[in-house]
């Protein structure tokens, strides 16, 4: 029955399902049902017609009791990534998941059991990062995103644990995605096999992809890069995991794209390649313009290609599998032959058209028989004649113009056929394996889907044939895990029934099949596609039920395949089948002079055709033994080649990959439900739906059940067993026993189900709501009336305090009024008084004051006639003073010139004496020899210190050059003025260089950081160079000096010596050994001026460290700086490119360490125990059915404690090496990025792990890192900011969602995030949200690697005497000289 509210699904002709929700109870037998659409209208639907769309839409899954509408799944299930862990599963659920995570998540992938649903987005997405791979490897398919990289990673680990065989089958219409999905599988496992080794083998399996690209792959109404094709590669792996080798093999080439094409088509990419490049020199010579082979379609480009780059592109591919540029031009002038073929002209003529000829000045044809190396005027005739064997005698026959221009076009079709199978067997020898045997391999078949058209021909026949075989493998296996899940938890099972289409392949290719009554036509000499058509009817009309004829054509049949029902028309089918081309221009072919089109056609015989295993060219029609000879036909070449592939499809473990196209306009993020749906039906999706609701699709962990659901349990405690509380529970919420049952680590439920449940959750958690909500509604009520007395008392309180007060203030006002008017009189009578008393002394003081003024005027006058006098007489007098003193002046200035010019004369004389003028300048010179030769030895020592340091040397010959200045300066006798300028001067050049340092010191940073890039690939393609050179192990050599000393010459000879050195020994030695021992051989030869010797010692040192650096990690230091006499600039740059390499090798082996434990540390262990059982989320809470689960004991070990005591030896080894603290800082800072990246990628990518709970773990174990990085001082170096976009992820995870003042608050604290990283971890927190738009990069760049500076430290001063050498270094011989 079906309640009211009920959420269900209803059909509808444009979205084939929609939502609806039922207005009234629905009983058997009603005859309406009420129901509420999702605009708010209200329908009412007949219940017939509900359910004769139901039974006719849900024929191919289970369908509901009695047909009723099918019920939608909980909110909480919305989105879910695997399709099997919803509820209710039938096809409007499916649908309506896909969709929603389609469109809201912008979610391509999802799983439905063991396979990977992959919808088309028409768009490039930045999720096939090198970052992405590294967040897939190593981890459990269960734990992340659905993801094409996951599916990989899973068949790669089970071929690595089981050491068994997998298969990924990619299949889906044309334009869905399958050469996409195969070619970044392929990549996956280059990059993650070809690791270990540095070879070329997994280069070589990449490059095969755009060559087999431009040759099988075309435009098609439906996709712009179409493979017309099916391909399966083999990629073989050795012992360790890695790639050695790859085989292809290839089924069904359409090779009629060759000479015909419909319209908005294209030919093969690789005809439109070489047109479009017909202007580069070595392209000429094909003489290269417009074909009719490609012109058919009127649509020659594809938008955003670029065919000369993919030329390029192609050619360089084929130089990685080691075609040399001659045989590539071989093969374009091959392919440019077959279009020039296309434009040869050949002209009827005759009675009737009867025959026909070609004109012997035919420039195609000239050109064509130039290109292939064959005689035109041969050519010609063949193509219009025919041999026949009558009577046992041989005649010529002449052929009419449309017959000759069909042989014309199947010899262009066998030449194309002919070269696709040779550049597929070229593929394969340069792909096979040298060192050793596969030991194991995975298989990627990239095969077409299920094709249906208004007109089906034999090409749809054989692929649609080809998706049965592979339906039935596919059921068959996904019915083989389903009932080794229920073995393996012991539970009791009966069988499951399901769909087999065995019936359907037997039509096809049984005994009396489609197949063979096809190919007993061919043999016949005048079969025909009518009398097959009446063969089909009398055979099979009345005895197949898969098979049936169209009312209103008598030259169709319909076939009902496992996805659709399919009209085929025969006409054509005969004509396909045999693909014959005559043989007398195969005989010119083979006499060719181009070696290349010889080996074309000597492949095989004269009368047969290749073998099954290869592409199936078709056959060469023989006049003498045409009419006895039974060849090998297309149909049966397929059906052999198809049993093969399903044979190894059949020894491996196969994992699926279903590409699905959402619309047919090529728009990104468009979804179609009506296409969407077709294409579900047809892939087998729906068919993994069906099976796994006949079983217990819904399958829990006790613990998981627990953690859900234990609000519906009573009566337990933490000592209880959880799979015994869980058996004496569940009976008492589910009723029907058959819709559970106990299994030995889970519990399985039927379909409907786990909705049951949550219904029971959500009342049990209701009713304990209501409860609550009446407990605090009483206590707030409880606390408004206390609040409400104790205001009303408050209240009385103060208002009977507000009267007495009022009371007061009236008396008190009185009695101040009385005192105002006595005192308001009083001031009235005094200011009254006081008035009068001032008028009267006024009046006294101005008389006063008259007679005052007037006796200061008599007195005043008095005075100034005294001053007067007294100015008078002293001015007289001044004048008189001032007489005297200028003749008295006067008077000495002479005789004191006269004293001058007498001593004038006098010293001129002694001026021009030369005995004084060195007796004053002698003690000057000494001063100045004795301050050049200190500025000279100042400037030396600060020459060679830049040589260290080019900034701090730079500086300090700006201090001294200054200070030789105020030297020189002083010493010739410039005044302070002088040196004062010079010191403004210097200052100013100073300040202008420190304001340029900056954006000179990030130039130089950036520079430094491409400078190691490119030494770190330089040490790459060293490293592959010598692996290829010599495969072996080269021995392992440590460093040791050897000076000898020989009795002619002066000086030391220093070369680099192998020596048996145990780990012990060389952690014993006192940090520095070796480089104290090169230093003073350097010096000693430096000393002697030899430059050969000198050179030749650092050369060695540096290839001797290079060749230690390939199995150990050493670091060494050359930081002992002396005047050198020998140039060695570059000897010494070499040594410091050394430093660098042994510096990233250091982090590589670091890495390695430390990458198969972060995500398990940081991301999943609970350091803090208890806390993520407190709550588990429904989504993505259980595993896949058809995941392998992750070896036990992998990751348990895996916690901080280890993340710490790797940093923990790392730091104590290089604290045992004395390196400075600057460096450890770099080298940490470093560490700390891949830890902070690692496990935010991966956090990214899980839904599952955004929770609140986990946020807070992941911030504990990230204080662990912290406090340890404090605690060993590394802390400042650049660690903590590369640590704080996880910091600000985790603080995300706990705050607060739900107002805009939670949004700012967001904004601000994760400022080191970006606002797509925001935007997705959002995403997964709530499933409400939506993506806008697609992150340009949403992942950090785990292999980001910071540049290294090492810091200059002053060296101590060595000398032979010092050291002591151990005797266990076995370098006795060396001699102090």
């Amino acid at each position: 029955d079906r309640v009211q509210h009920s959420s269900v699904w209803v059909p509808d002709p444009e979205e084939v399902w929609v939502y609806t929700q039922l207005q009234k109870d629905y009983r058997p037998g009603d005859q309406q049902l009420t129901l509420l659409l999702s605009d708010g209208r209200v329908r009412q639907r007949d219940t017939d017609y509900i359910h004769f769309r139901i039974l006719y839409t849900l024929a191919i899954i289970l369908a509901p009791p009695a047909a009723l509408p099918p019920l939608r799944n909980p909110d909480i299930l919305e989105g879910e990534n695997d399709l099997t862990a919803l509820s209710f599963l039938h096809e409007p659920a499916v649908l309506h998941n896909l969709r929603v995570r389609f469109l809201h998540y912008n979610s391509i992938y999802t799983y439905c059991g063991i396979v990977l649903v992959a919808l088309n987005p028409y768009e490039e997405l930045p999720i096939y990062g090198e970052e992405v791979i590294d967040v897939y490897s190593g981890q459990d398919m269960a734990d992340m995103d659905p993801h094409i990289f996951s599916l990989a990673e899973d068949a790669y680990r089970t071929m690595i644990r089981s050491e068994k065989n997998q298969s990924i089958i990619i299949s889906g219409e044309s334009g869905s995605g399958k050469t996409v999905s195969a070619k970044f599988t392929m990549r996956y496992f280059a990059v993650v096999g070809g690791a270990a080794q540095q070879t070329s083998v997994e280069e070589k399996v990449l490059a095969s992809n755009p060559i087999m690209e431009a040759i099988g792959n075309a435009k098609t109404i439906r996709n712009d890069n179409s493979s017309r094709f099916g391909k399966y590669i083999e990629i073989g792996f050795g012992s360790k995991g890695d790639i050695i080798g790859a085989n292809m093999r290839t089924y069904l080439l359409e090779k009629s794209r060759v000479v015909f094409q419909a319209p908005k088509e294209r030919n093969y990419h690789i005809f439109y390649q070489l047109c479009a490049s017909r202007e580069l020199p070595e392209m000429r010579a094909l003489k290269l313009k417009n074909f009719r082979y490609t012109s058919q379609g009127k649509d020659i480009n594809i938008p955003g290609t670029d065919d000369v780059m993919e030329l390029e592109n192609t050619r360089n591919a084929l130089t990685i599998l080691g075609v040399q540029p001659d045989q590539q031009m071989e093969l374009f002038r091959i392919l440019a032959a077959v279009l020039h073929l296309g434009n040869v002209n050949i002209q009827a003529s005759g009675r009737g058209g009867d025959r026909s000829y070609i004109n012997g000045d035919d420039g195609f044809l000239v050109v064509f028989s130039k290109l292939m190396g064959v005689e035109g005027s041969q050519m010609a005739h063949w193509l219009c004649h025919q041999r026949l064997a009558v009577g046992g005698e041989m005649l010529v026959k002449p052929m009419s113009g449309q017959q000759a221009n069909d042989a014309r076009d199947a010899l262009a079709k066998h030449i194309y056929g002919q070269l696709f199978t040779w550049i597929v067997q070229r593929l394969n020898s340069a792909l096979r394996a040298q060192r050793e045997q596969p030991k194991t391999f995975i298989g990627v078949l990239d095969i077409y889907g299920f094709e249906t058209f208004d007109r089906n021909s034999f090409e749809q026949f054989c692929i649609n044939y080809a998706n049965e075989k592979l339906q039935q493998q596919f059921n068959r296996h996904v019915f083989q895990l389903e009932q080794e899940e229920y073995v393996r938890e012991e539970l009791p099972w009966n069988r499951i029934e399901f769909s087999d289409n065995q019936p359907c392949i037997t039509l096809i290719e049984g005994s009396l099949g489609l197949l063979d009554l096809l190919d007993e036509e061919c043999r016949v000499p005048k079969g025909s596609d009518e009398n097959w058509a009446r063969k089909l009817y009398d055979q099979h009309l009345n005895n197949s039920h898969n098979f049936r004829k169209p009312r209103m054509s008598n030259s169709a049949f319909i076939i009902l395949h496992f996805a659709d029902m399919v009209q085929y028309e025969c006409v054509g089918f005969l004509d396909k089948n045999r693909d014959t081309v005559f043989e007398e221009p195969i005989n010119i072919m083979r006499a060719s002079q181009s070696d290349l089109v010889a080996e074309l056609f000597q492949q095989q015989s004269a009368g047969g055709s290749i073998s099954a295993s290869s592409v199936p060219n078709g056959g060469v029609r023989s006049g003498k033994r045409a009419h006895r000879e039974h060849k090998l036909t297309v149909g049966f070449q397929f059906r052999q080649s198809l049993q093969l592939l399903m044979d190894t499809l059949n020894s491996t473990t196969p994992h699926y990959v279903r590409c699905i196209k959402p619309n047919d306009l090529k728009k990104s993020f468009m979804f179609d439900p009506k296409r969407a749906v077709q294409q579900l039906r047809a892939c087998g999706v729906l068919e993994t739906v069906r099976i796994s609701a006949a079983g217990y699709p819904s399958r829990w962990t006790y613990e998981e059940f627990f953690g859900r659901y234990r609000v519906l349990l009573r009566g337990y405690s933490a000592q209880d067993d959880l799979r015994v509380l869980c058996q004496n529970t569940i009976p008492a919420l589910i009723l029907d026993p058959d819709q559970y049952c106990f299994g030995k680590t889970k519990v399985f439920f039927r379909a409907g189900q786990v909705a049951v449940l949550e219904k029971l959750r959500a009342e049990r958690l209701r009713a304990a709501g209501v409860l609550i909500q009446s407990w605090v509604r009483g206590w707030m009520q409880r606390r408004w009336y206390q609040q409400l007395r104790r205001s009303t008392l408050t209240l009385q309180r103060y208002t009977r305090g507000a009267l007495a007060r009022r009371l007061a203030w009236t008396l008190r006002y009185t009695r101040a009024a009385l005192i105002i008017q006595k005192t308001f009189r009083m001031v009235m009578v005094r200011q009254l008084f006081i008035s009068i008393r001032e008028a009267t002394i006024t009046i006294q003081a101005f008389a006063r004051g008259m007679q005052a003024r007037h006796a200061y005027r008599v007195l005043v006058a008095e005075r100034a006639a005294v001053r007067l006098q007294a100015w008078v007489r002293c001015c007289l007098t001044r004048r008189w003073f001032r007489r005297v003193r200028a003749a008295v002046v006067l008077l000495q200035c002479c005789v004191r010139r006269k004293a001058a010019r007498r001593e004038l004369r006098r010293l001129r004389a002694e001026a021009r004496s030369v005995e004084k003028y060195r007796e004053l300048n002698k003690g000057m010179e000494v001063k100045l020899m004795q301050l050049q030769l200190r500025a000279d030895q100042q400037v030396r020592n600060e020459h060679v210190k830049a040589c260290v340091s080019g900034e701090e040397g730079s500086r300090r010959q700006d201090d001294d050059f200054g200070v030789f200045i105020h030297v020189v300066l002083y010493i010739c006798g410039f005044n302070y003025v002088g040196c004062a300028c010079t010191v403004y001067v210097l200052e100013s050049r100073q300040q202008s260089q420190a304001q340029a340092g900056a954006a000179v010191q990030a130039e130089l940073e950036e520079e430094r950081r491409r400078y190691q890039g490119l030494l770190r690939e330089f040490t790459r393609l060293e490293q592959r160079y010598d692996n290829l050179r010599d495969m072996s192990m080269l021995p392992t050599a440590e460093v040791g000096i050897c000076c000898c000393r020989r009795e002619k010459k002066w000086g030391t000879v220093c070369v680099p010596c192998s020596a048996d050195v145990r780990t012990e020994v060389a952690l014993s030695l006192d940090p520095g050994m070796a480089a104290r021992l090169l230093f003073l051989c350097v010096r000693q030869a430096d000393f002697s001026r030899d430059h050969t010797r000198a050179r030749g010692l650092c050369v060695a040192v540096v290839t001797a460290f290079k060749t230690t650096l390939k199995v150990n990690i050493l670091y060494t230091s050359w930081h002992y700086v002396l005047p050198l006499q020998v140039e060695l600039r570059e000897q010494i740059r070499m040594l410091g490119d050394v430093c660098i390499q042994a510096y990233q090798q250091l982090l590589s082996i670091s890495e390695s360490r430390l990458h198969p434990i972060i995500v398990p540390a940081i991301l999943e262990s609970e350091t803090i125990p208890g806390l993520s059982g407190a709550v588990v989320k429904l989504v993505g809470s259980r595993k896949r059915a058809g995941s392998d689960p992750r070896p036990a004991g992998s990751t348990e070990a895996a916690s901080m404690a280890a993340v710490l005591k790797e940093l923990g030896a790392l730091h104590s080894a290089l604290e045992r090496q004395g390196l400075p603290l600057t460096l450890m800082e770099q080298i940490f800072r470093q560490l700390a990025h891949l830890l902070a990246a690692s496990t935010l990628n991966s956090l990214l990518l899980r839904k599952d792990m955004c929770c609140c709970n986990r946020g807070l773990q992941i911030r504990y174990n990230v204080s662990l890192l912290e406090e340890w990085l404090r605690s060993r001082g590394v802390w400042s170096g650049g660690a903590a900011a590369s640590l704080e976009p996880l910091i600000q992820a985790a603080q995300l995870l706990q705050m607060s969602k739900k107002t805009e003042a939670d949004g700012q608050a967001i904004v601000q604290t994760c400022n080191a995030m970006s606002s797509q990283q925001i935007v997705k971890i959002l995403t997964q927190y709530t499933p409400d949200a939506v993506i806008y738009g697609h992150p340009p990069q949403l992942l950090l760049d785990v292999r980001r690697v910071f540049p290294v500076t090492f810091p200059y430290l002053p060296p101590l001063p060595v000398s032979a005497e010092q050291l002591d050498i151990p005797e266990s270094l076995k370098i006795s011989f060396l001699r102090r000289v």
